[in-house]
């Protein structure tokens, strides 16, 4: 559940006991911690003083209906994503569910099993939005605080790094990141985010290497009810929700010719049509956009537009693989012993220097994503707080 072992916490609002019971089981500790509230002023009460990372709200309660709660829970923070539910789903409804800032709209009667995959997803935005992507301050270089996730460098590129997130993150123009797998593209995006005006807004973050083309569209620009199989109501996409707030698209070089098209047009008329509509919609939404593949390449082989690339790379972000950044290694194999070793309820003092050299010496192919698995699974199997090179993989 979310990264480094986050609790889900998740507010239930409905006034039948079933299904608050049901969630309860459903979404057992320590992965969830579930609140639960019978009526809108009950749930408005929890969600200032519970601040949960996402909401399951029913549409039918016995004080007011749910949309009220949700126009609060807006108000109050609309980071947090909520799921609207009701067993009357009308059109109307539903529109209004999802134009209002619902984060996703569920009919009645469902299966947990069928629900657990859209709480997870609203968690996960929850703690992507919130979470700290802490810069280093002048004096700390980012070693100081182990709150978030860190920005860690001292290495000239780094320090390059840094100043580029200062430079744009106000700015209302489009990011693009560039950099291998598993340097810490989305780390950065949310820094620039949580550095913006829009930071009190929505963030949300599609993987376009991870949906199939004609769900890309869907989740993207949203469908019209009966648009195809298995479209049973009208649904909103990413840019209709993340109205006014911020949308990072993650491998976005691994998109489809035919929706680059489609974004193309969303960049450069901030104008989009719901897949099986003909009516043209506007969304005011500030793009980020990460990608590990070489767009020059990508552009000479006709794979990518270089209209797009033109229109995302409004302001460039090159991120060094580990294995360029020198000293910094030393700084993050120290910080990431700390952290996990805090997280996972292990002690940890110190890297012994033999096995800080194997730990240099070994080029890190997969990054810091790679390094931080690595260091999890040493502090798991030690035990003792000296790490010495018998605990690392490969000896």
């Amino acid at each position: 559940m979310g990264t480094d072992n986050e609790v889900g916490r998740l507010l239930v609002v409905d006034d039948d006991p079933l299904i608050l019971q049901c969630m309860k089981l459903a979404l057992p500790a320590p992965e969830y911690e579930v609140v639960t509230a019978k009526t809108v002023g009950e749930a408005i009460a929890l969600f200032q003083s519970f601040k949960p990372d996402a909401v399951l709200l029913d549409h039918q309660l016995p004080d007011q209906p749910g949309l009220v709660a949700l126009q609060r829970f807006r108000q109050i923070d609309p980071r947090v994503p909520v799921i609207l539910v009701t067993g009357h789903g009308s059109a109307d409804t539903v529109i209004n569910a999802m134009s209002g800032g619902a984060f996703e709209f569920v009919s009645k009667p469902f299966e947990p099993d069928d629900i657990l995959p859209v709480i997870d997803s609203a968690i996960a935005t929850s703690h992507m939005a919130r979470k700290p992507a802490v810069l280093p301050d002048e004096s700390s270089t980012g070693a100081a605080s182990e709150q978030g996730d860190q920005i860690l460098g001292r290495c000239p590129a780094m320090v390059e790094v840094f100043r580029s997130i200062g430079r744009v993150a106000s700015r209302d123009v489009a990011v693009l990141i560039l950099g291998e797998t598993g340097t810490g593209k989305e780390v950065i995006a949310r820094a620039i985010y949580q550095h913006s005006h829009r930071r009190d807004r929505i963030f949300h973050a599609i993987n376009c290497a991870a949906i199939p083309e004609n769900l890309l569209e869907s989740e993207l620009f949203g469908h019209e009810k009966g648009a195809f199989t298995g479209a049973d109501q009208r649904r909103l996409g990413k840019f209709e929700v993340c109205n006014g707030g911020t949308l990072f698209l993650d491998e976005i070089g691994d998109m489809s010719p035919v929706m680059q098209s489609k974004l193309l047009r969303v960049l450069q008329q901030k104008e989009f049509q719901r897949v099986g509509s003909n009516a043209v919609l506007t969304a005011d939404v500030r793009i980020i956009a990460a990608t590990n593949r070489d767009l020059a390449a990508a552009m000479a082989d006709k794979s990518f537009r270089s209209d797009l690339y033109y229109r995302l790379n409004e302001f460039t972000i090159h991120l060094p693989p580990l294995r360029e950044r020198g000293e910094d290694m030393v700084l993050m194999i120290n910080h990431f012993f700390r952290k996990y070793a805090r997280t996972l309820d292990k002690e940890f003092s110190v890297v012994v220097p033999e096995a800080m050299q194997m730990l240099l010496r070994y080029p890190w192919p997969g990054n810091v994503r790679e390094l931080q698995g690595v260091i999890k699974q040493v502090i798991l199997k030690s035990s003792s707080p000296v790490i010495t090179p018998s605990i690392l993989p490969g000896t």
